[in-house]
C-alpha cells in the first residue's frame, strides 16, 4: 500500500508569502505610477498639465515626465521627440519662472512651424551639404529637408519619434530608442540611450550613449531655446554672452561650413569676454547677413578632438535683471549658437505671450556642421564595437 507524502505548511508562513507578494505589486504599481504619473503627485511649478502631453502615436500613449531637486528647481518631459517642455528656475528674489520656449499641449508642439522646440537632435545635429557623404568608400544619400541640404536627421528626426523612457528617480531619467538601419538613409541600427540627472547644484546633466552595427555618422545635441528673463519676456538682445572660443566655422550663403577655422578676434564674433548678444548683431557682416543674426558653430578652446575626458566651460550667459546665470559644459569640440532670429512673433508660447523676433537663445553642443565631408574637422564616424559618448551640462546660478 502506496501512501502520499504531505507536507505541512504552516499558517504564519502562508500570510508572509501573501504579504510579501502584495508588497511586491503594490511596490511595482507605484514605480510605474512615479515613472508615468509622477506630475499628478506633486504641486507642479509650471503650468503644463499631465493630461495635454497624453495622446495616441501610432498607438502608443504618449507620456509627461517631471524632474526636481531639493532647491525647487523643476523640468518636465514628454517621451515624444524626448522634449524638454519646461524649466523651472529661481531669479535672484527666489521668483520662478519657465526659461524655455514651448507650447501648452503635445499637439501644439508636433504641429507648429518651430519643429525643435526643447527636442533631441539626432542622428546628426545641424547641417549635411546636399545630404551625402561618404564612408569606406560607399556613397549614401540623406533626405533633404533644408533647401538642398540635410538638417537635424531630416524629416523623421530624434525629435520626430517616441522614445522608451525610464525615470530612475525624482532626478534623473532616461530614453531610449533604436534606429533601424538606413532611416532616412543613415546605415547602420543605431542603439540610442540619453540619460537626464539634474543635480542639488542646479545642472541638468546629459549623457548621450549610442552603438551601432555598422559604420555611421553620429552627432547628438540638444535644442532648447532659451530666454532667461522668462519665456515670452521680450529679446535675448540684453543677455550677456561668453564663449570659450577663439575661432568658429564660417558658412557659405547656404550656411554650410567653409571649411575655414577664422579668429574671432576683431569680429562681431568675439564673445571671449561677456558682451550684450544685441551689442553687435545689426552691424554690417556677410555672416550675420547669411544667418539673419548668430547663426554658427563656434570651435572651443583646446578642444579639437576628444581624446580628454574633461568638460570644457563652453559658454556663460547673465540675464542681469533677474540675475539668472546659466552656464554650458561640454566634452564636445563645438557650440552652436543661435539668436533666435527666425521667431516673428507669430507663435504664441505656453503663458500666452507671442515669441518675437530674437527672443531665444540656443547654445547646441555639438561635432562641426558637415564634418564628414570636411576632412580637417573632428570626425563624427562611429563604427561597431566603439561607444558613441557625450556630455552637456547646462547649470543654473544666480547673481545678485
Amino acid at each position: 500500500m502506496s501512501v502520499k507524502s504531505q507536507v505541512f505548511i504552516p499558517k504564519w508562513y502562508l500570510i508572509l508569502l501573501l504579504i510579501l507578494v502584495f508588497g511586491c505589486r503594490v511596490k511595482e504599481k507605484n514605480r510605474e505610477s512615479i515613472t508615468s504619473f509622477k506630475s499628478e503627485k506633486i504641486d507642479l511649478k509650471t503650468s503644463l498639465k499631465a493630461k495635454d502631453f497624453e495622446i495616441d502615436v501610432n498607438g502608443v500613449t504618449t507620456k509627461f515626465f517631471v524632474l526636481t531637486n531639493k532647491n525647487g528647481v523643476e523640468v518636465t518631459f514628454t517621451d515624444y521627440g524626448q522634449r524638454l517642455t519646461s524649466l523651472m528656475v529661481p531669479d535672484k528674489n527666489g521668483k520662478f519662472e519657465d526659461v524655455v520656449l514651448g507650447f501648452k499641449t503635445l499637439k501644439k508642439f508636433i504641429t507648429a512651424k518651430e519643429k525643435y522646440f526643447g527636442s533631441i537632435i539626432g542622428r546628426y545635429g545641424n547641417r549635411i551639404a546636399d545630404g551625402k557623404f561618404s564612408i569606406d568608400g560607399t556613397r549614401y544619400s540623406l533626405t533633404v529637408n533644408n533647401g538642398n541640404n540635410h538638417l537635424h536627421g531630416g524629416f523623421k528626426g530624434f525629435n520626430n519619434v517616441m522614445w522608451k523612457a525610464n525615470q530612475i528617480a525624482d532626478n534623473e531619467i532616461e530614453f531610449l530608442r533604436i534606429s533601424p538601419d538606413m532611416e532616412e538613409g543613415y546605415p547602420g541600427n543605431l542603439k540610442v540611450r540619453v540619460h537626464y540627472l539634474l543635480t542639488d547644484k542646479n545642472e541638468l546633466i546629459i549623457k548621450y550613449f549610442a552603438e551601432t552595427d555598422k559604420a555611421t555618422i553620429v552627432n547628438l545635441t540638444h535644442h532648447s531655446f532659451f530666454n532667461l528673463a522668462g519665456e515670452g519676456n521680450g529679446t535675448i538682445n540684453n543677455h550677456l554672452l561668453m564663449i570659450n572660443a577663439d575661432s568658429y566655422t564660417p558658412v557659405n550663403k547656404v550656411s554650410i561650413p567653409t571649411g575655414e577655422l577664422r579668429a574671432v578676434k576683431g569680429t562681431p564674433f568675439d564673445f571671449t569676454k561677456l558682451k550684450a548678444i544685441g551689442k553687435e548683431i545689426n552691424i554690417e557682416n556677410n555672416q550675420l547677413f547669411i544667418g539673419k543674426g548668430y547663426d554658427q558653430n563656434f570651435v572651443l578652446r583646446n578642444d579639437l578632438s576628444k581624446s580628454s575626458n574633461k568638460l570644457t566651460l563652453a559658454a556663460r550667459v547673465v540675464e542681469p535683471i533677474s540675475g539668472r546665470v546659466m552656464e554650458v559644459f561640454t566634452d564636445e569640440p563645438g557650440i552652436q549658437f543661435y539668436s533666435g532670429n527666425f521667431l516673428g512673433g507669430g507663435t504664441i508660447g505656453k503663458s500666452g505671450k507671442p515669441y518675437g523676433y530674437r527672443s531665444a537663445f540656443c547654445l547646441e553642443t555639438q561635432h562641426f556642421p558637415n564634418a564628414p565631408n570636411q576632412p580637417n574637422f573632428p570626425s563624427t564616424l562611429l563604427r561597431p564595437g566603439l561607444m558613441y559618448t557625450s556630455t552637456c551640462i547646462y547649470k543654473f546660478d544666480v547673481i545678485h
